[in-house]
C-alpha cells in the first residue's frame, strides 16, 4: 500500500471558497494545489473482531456512515459528515475536544492570536482542556512563564477546563491541579468512543484506549482548532493487531507493546492507524489498554484504538453524562496489514538503549547492572502500575539496591498509592510497601524526568547513569544526560531490576 505517511499542512488546502466555508479571513490566499493519491491494492480482507454487544447499551450505529469501513475510518467519516472515506481521503474534520499543556500551549495561544486577531475567541471555551504538567516543579524561569501564560489565556478566555497548579499557602494540594494530561483527561470524564480528541503531544494517542480517534498535532494545527474547531485530516490505512492467548501474571501490557514495536520497528506503523483487537485485548483494564495506545507513536502511528466495550462503559459510568456512540470496524473492512501474537508465550521485555525497538528478553540483560529505576509517566504510572509494583516488592521482602524513584501521573493516582490496599499484604498501601522496600518518597504528580526537563527535575539523569524506566522513550538524552542509558520495562520488570541493581526478569520474584 503506497500511501503517503505525511499529512499535508491545513493551509495548502485553503481556496476562496473553503476560506469562505470556514471564515478564515485572516489566512492569506494560497493557491489550491493538486493531490493524487498513489494507487496500491489491499491486501485480503480480513474479518474484524467484533466487540461483544453489551446487554446494558443498546447496540450502536453509525449514523449516516456507510459500512465497510474500519473503526478510525468511520469516526473520521463521522466527524467530517461524509458518508464514506477510504485511506488517503484529506477531510475537514469536526473536533470533540482539543488539549494542550505548558510545553505547547503558548505556542498554540501565540499563532491563535496572530492569525485569528488578538481579541479573537476560542470557538468553544467547553471543548478546550489545558492542564500544566510537563515542567510544572522547577525554578526554571521559561518554565514558569509558560505556566503564567497558560493563566492568563484560560482567564482571557473562560476556558472551563483549566486543571492550574498553583501553591493554595495551606501545605494541601490543590484539587484544581490533576496531573499528566494523557491520564489526566481519561479520569476527568474528556475521552468517550466515537469522538476526535486531538492534543499538541505525541502520547496523545493513550485515549484511543477508550475508542476514540486521539492523536497528536503541532501548536500551528492546535492555533488554527482554537479558532475553528476544525483540522485538515488525512485518513491513515490501518494495521490490525490480534492479540490471543491468556497474559502471563508475569507480563503487563508495557511488555506487549514493546513485542509489537520490537517486530514492526519503530518506523513500521508511519501515518498508520494500530487497531488492537482479541481475546487479550478484551481480558486487559482501562489503564492497561491505555498502556498499550500510549506506544503506538514510538512505532510512528497516527493512533491507537481499542473497542469499547463493557469494561470501557464501566469506567466511564461516573466520570461522563456527555452522551457517546460507539463505532466498530466492519466484517467488509480493508486492513492494510494484520498482525497476530500469541501472548501465552511471550517473556518479559526491555528495550535496550538507544532505541523503543531495541527489543530483548529481560532474562538476556541481567548482566546490566543499572543505578536506578523510575516508576512514573503517562505509560507507566497510573495506580496499576504501583500496584503492580508493589506486588513485587512484597513478593520479594527485600529492600531496593539501587535508588528507586516514584512519580504518579496524577493526583488521584497519588491519592491511591497512599490508600489503596495492595492485594495479598494484609492492607497495606502501595506507600507503605515502597517505604519498607526503601523507595524514595512517591513525589508529586507530574511528568517528571520523562522527558529530561530543567536540571532541577525530579529524578533527572543528571549524570551518564544506567536508568530502568517504565517510561516510553529511551533516546540520547530523553530523561536528561545525552550519555544515559535507558532500558525501557514494565513495572514489574522495574521494581525487580531495583531489587538486583541488575536488569531483571520479574518471574524471579513472582513464582
Amino acid at each position: 500500500m503506497a500511501y503517503s505517511t505525511v499529512a499535508p499542512s491545513f493551509t495548502s488546502f485553503i481556496n476562496k471558497n473553503t476560506k469562505k466555508d470556514l471564515d478564515l479571513s485572516a489566512f492569506s490566499s494560497t493557491s489550491p494545489a493538486s493531490f493524487q493519491r498513489c494507487k496500491g491494492s489491499v491486501s485480503k480482507k480480513i474479518c474484524s473482531v467484533m466487540a461483544p454487544q453489551q446487554s446494558e447499551r443498546k447496540p450502536a450505529t453509525t449514523g449516516s456512515v456507510k459500512t465497510g469501513m474500519t473503526m478510525t475510518e468511520k469516526i473520521l467519516a463521522r466527524a467530517s459528515e461524509k458518508t464514506h472515506l477510504s485511506p488517503g481521503d484529506n477531510v475537514w474534520v469536526n473536533i470533540d475536544v482539543l488539549m494542550t499543556h505548558d510545553v505547547c500551549g503558548p505556542g498554540s495561544f501565540g499563532i491563535f492570536k496572530k492569525e485569528f486577531g488578538q481579541n479573537a475567541k476560542v470557538w468553544d471555551r467547553e471543548k478546550i482542556v489545558v492542564i500544566p504538567d510537563h515542567y510544572i516543579f522547577t525554578t526554571d524561569e521559561r518554565a514558569n512563564r509558560n505556566v503564567d501564560t497558560l493563566r492568563d489565556f484560560c482567564k482571557e478566555q473562560n476556558i472551563k477546563y483549566f486543571y492550574d497548579i498553583k501553591d493554595l499557602g495551606n501545605f494541601q494540594a490543590n484539587p484544581d491541579y490533576k496531573g499528566v494530561c494523557h491520564i489526566a483527561l481519561a479520569q476527568e470524564g474528556h475521552c468517550r468512543p466515537g469522538e476526535v480528541l486531538l492534543g499538541t503531544d505525541s502520547h496523545t494517542c493513550t485515549t484511543g484506549a477508550f475508542g476514540q480517534f486521539a492523536t497528536g498535532i503541532g501548536i500551528t494545527d492546535a492555533g488554527f482548532v482554537l479558532g475553528t474547531g476544525k483540522l485538515l485530516l488525512k485518513v491513515p490505512p490501518t494495521l490490525r493487531f490480534v492479540l490471543d492467548g491468556e497474559m502471563p501474571d508475569y507480563l503487563l501490557a508495557k511488555d506487549l507493546i514493546l513485542q509489537i514495536i520490537g517486530e514492526i520497528s519503530v518506523a513500521g506503523a508511519t501515518y498508520k492507524a494500530m487497531e488492537f483487537v482479541g481475546s487479550t485485548v478484551e481480558a486487559l483494564s482501562m489503564e492497561e489498554r491505555m498502556t498499550l495506545c500510549n506506544m503506538v507513536i514510538e512505532a510512528g502511528g497516527k493512533n491507537g484504538i481499542v473497542p469499547a466495550d463493557s469494561t470501557t462503559y464501566k469506567y466511564l459510568e461516573d466520570i461522563t453524562s456527555v452522551p457517546y456512540e460507539p463505532v466498530y470496524s466492519d466484517d467488509t473492512a480493508r486492513f492494510l496489514t494484520e498482525y497476530r501474537f500469541d501472548i501465552s508465550k511471550l517473556e518479559p521485555l526491555v528495550a535496550k538503549p538507544h532505541s523503543p525497538d531495541n527489543r530483548a528478553l529481560a532474562r538476556e540483560c541481567k548482566d546490566v547492572k543499572i543505578d536506578r529505576v523510575y516508576i512514573g509517566s503517562c505509560t507507566g504510572g497510573k495506580t496499576e502500575d504501583f500496584m503492580a509494583a508493589a506486588k513485587v516488592f512484597l513478593a520479594s521482602g527485600k529492600k531496593v539496591k539501587v535508588p528507586t524513584f516514584l512519580v504518579p501521573a496524577t493526583q488521584k493516582v497519588w491519592m491511591d498509592v497512599y490508600s489503596l490496599p495492595v492485594p495479598g499484604s494484609g492492607g497495606k498501601t502501595c506507600s507503605q510497601i515502597f517505604e519498607e522496600a526503601g523507595c524514595d518518597t512517591p513525589a508529586s504528580p507530574t511528568c517528571g524526568a520523562c522527558m529530561g526537563g530543567p536540571r532541577d527535575t525530579y529524578a533527572r539523569l543528571n549524570e551518564p547513569q544506567v536508568c530502568v524506566s517504565t517510561t516510553n522513550r529511551n533516546f540520547p538524552g530523553r530523561m536528561g544526560h545525552k550519555e544515559g542509558q535507558i532500558y525501557l520495562a514494565s513495572p514489574y520488570t522495574a521494581a525487580a531490576s531495583a531489587l538486583t541493581g541488575y536488569v531483571t526478569d520479574p518471574r524471579e520474584f513472582l513464582h
